[in-house]
């Protein structure tokens, strides 16, 4: 054992009084986690970041704007000396002292009372982690810890959330690395889930041997049938008890039908509730570095569904006053109609060469973009082979992404 072990304790700061001494950068990381304990915190420094000035001007933080006095600390619980100046940081280190206030020091760790832990918070738990003044080690580690609580990868079984009930999930575009902590929480603490094709698939290997997994894709074919059948099984593996994650790509409220499953759930009596995900006609341009708006060339973008052509008598689309906005047009699920739906823009009024992108299994290992204009869109296709999943973009932000293609 070494001068440096540590008794960890957990700190009640609410409603009592903390010094800061000092008003630079490593003041502003520190003030915002008292203030988040709900201590009283008092800042004393000539001159603050305005980020800690905006903190006092939002009455959270008392500013005594001079140097330090001992006479500060006459009613304080904890002291942080956080000046870059070492004497009246060893000033703050003695006048704590007398008064028996433990004191972390920014400058110097072998003259403190108390090391500030690295610090995150989930759910309720409060982790702290100190690594022997190895400030890189102890984040790094406490990051791992909050990782594995938010994916619910560390979880005593019996804190899992095992109330029965369907939670829809967007699994976000396809790349696990963009799904939500929420979301992947919740895949954590089911007891079935209810998979999409398009929904990110590795993440299913990462469930615990007892789910149930219901691969949709196997119900009974036909766009009707196929959601009443998972309507059917969402709800029948509620009433049994279970907690049922339906998962899904993109976001659920987003050409997923997932308020259908939302109605299904309540007309049966079966609590829902709602994880949203990254929306793929933003997120897949977005990761493809193609912008839906951009300053000076649109200030509008609109989702469409293609999976019905034009004139489709079910469609709800009004392709000709599509045509006529400026902004850019994202379309979903419309690689088949594609050329009709081109067709029936250009005859709206776009212009032959406006540009497209053609992001192919965005976000995927197989991501690529295939760049063509409005008036070339069929050929393109074909050319490039391309097949579904894909998300066209049409409009001048496709230009403004890639210049050198569509300047020549």
């Amino acid at each position: 054992m070494d001068d440096y072990t540590t008794y960890p304790s957990g700190l009640r700061l609410a409603g009592r009084q903390v010094v800061v001494v000092g008003g630079g950068h490593v003041a502003q990381r520190r003030v915002p986690q008292l203030i988040a304990a709900g201590a009283d915190v008092h800042v004393v420094s000539p001159e603050v970041t305005p980020a800690i000035e905006g903190m006092v001007g939002s009455g959270e933080v008392t500013w005594h704007r001079r140097g330090f006095d001992d006479t500060d600390l006459d009613e304080a619980w904890y002291v942080v000396a956080a000046t870059d100046d070492r004497a009246v940081n060893e000033q703050v280190s003695i006048a704590a002292e007398a008064r028996r206030i433990f004191c972390v020091r920014s400058d110097d760790a072998v003259r403190a009372t108390a090391w500030t832990p690295a610090v995150g918070r989930h759910a309720g738990v409060t982790v702290a982690v100190l690594g022997q003044r190895e400030p890189h080690r102890s984040a790094a580690v406490r990051d791992e810890i909050l990782a594995g609580l938010r994916d619910g990868v560390i979880a005593a079984r019996h804190e899992r959330d095992r109330s029965p009930g369907v939670v829809l999930v967007g699994g976000g575009p396809g790349d696990p690395e963009l799904m939500s902590i929420a979301a992947r929480r919740a895949l954590m603490e089911a007891d079935v889930v209810v998979a999409d094709r398009l929904a990110p698939r590795e993440v299913l290997g990462e469930l615990r041997s007892d789910v149930e997994l219901v691969d949709v894709a196997k119900l009974p074919r036909g766009r009707s049938a196929l959601q009443e059948a998972i309507n059917q099984v969402i709800v029948d593996r509620a009433l049994a008890g279970k907690r049922v994650v339906r998962f899904k790509g993109g976001d659920s409220f987003v050409f997923g039908r997932g308020f259908e499953e939302v109605l299904a759930c309540r007309e049966a009596g079966v609590p829902v509730t709602v994880i949203p995900g990254l929306s793929s006609p933003i997120a897949v341009p977005g990761v493809a570095g193609i912008p839906v708006t951009h300053r000076g060339v649109a200030h509008e973008f609109t989702v469409v569904s293609g999976h019905l052509p034009p004139g489709h008598p079910e469609s709800l689309v009004n392709w000709q006053a599509l045509a006529g906005l400026a902004g850019t047009v994202v379309l979903m699920m419309a690689v088949e109609n594609a050329p009709a739906i081109a067709e029936a823009l250009l005859d709206g009024g776009r212009a032959a060469s406006t540009p497209v992108a053609v992001v192919c299994e965005g976000t995927m290992p197989g991501e690529r973009t295939v760049l063509g204009t409005l008036g070339t869109l069929a050929e393109v296709l074909v050319e490039q082979e391309v097949r579904p999943p894909a998300i066209i973009v049409v409009g001048d932000v496709v230009a403004v992404s890639h210049p050198a293609h569509f300047s020549s």
